[in-house]
């Protein structure tokens, strides 16, 4: 749990934390572990440009008192529209001769 803003150098210290519990608490059987970085506020852009959902960390903002309905209604709306748009964004990349574009860039060449 963070106080104030999220910042990009949380994702590293969690993934060493991450990485310190996978190599010495993790019995057999069980998946990597996950981190969750709580912070009162966050940045969806900054969050998705450093790709937490690949190293197995979430961030989530908090709270420390409800505010007012007006303000909570605001904040859901704005939540769910911002979700909408990632889904979307990702839904044209995937549609698009972009995609096809980037896996090409990263296919080994025989040369390799």
């Amino acid at each position: 749990m963070k106080l104030g803003r999220f910042k990009a150098a949380y994702k590293g210290q969690m993934e060493l934390y991450l990485k310190w519990l996978d190599r010495n608490e993790r019995q057999p059987g069980e998946e990597a572990p996950i981190g969750l970085i709580l912070c009162a506020t966050a940045s969806r852009e900054k969050i998705e440009m450093l790709e937490l959902d690949k190293s197995g960390i979430a961030v989530a903002e908090y709270w420390t008192e409800m505010p007012p309905k007006v303000e909570f209604e605001r904040k859901i709306r704005e939540i769910l529209a911002e979700a909408r748009e990632r889904l979307d964004r990702r839904k044209l990349l995937t549609d698009s001769n972009i995609q096809r574009d980037i896996e090409y860039f990263y296919e080994p060449k025989d040369d390799e």
